[in-house]
């Protein structure tokens, strides 16, 4: 699952990169794009913490 992770952050990037978004749009697809990658991450671990 790591890798495809560290994927998604490749393709984010290169989409910063084709559409030229600059130093703040690069900042803010990765951070508005992460999000969904560190929603996936926190429900596995608080899965795993109650026990369901």
């Amino acid at each position: 699952m790591s890798v495809l992770m560290i994927y998604m952050v490749f393709i984010i990037l290169n989409l910063a990169k084709e559409s030229k978004a600059g130093k703040l749009g690069t900042f803010i697809l990765l951070f508005v794009l992460s999000f969904g990658m560190i929603g996936f991450i926190a429900k596995s671990i608080i899965v795993k913490i109650l026990g369901l």
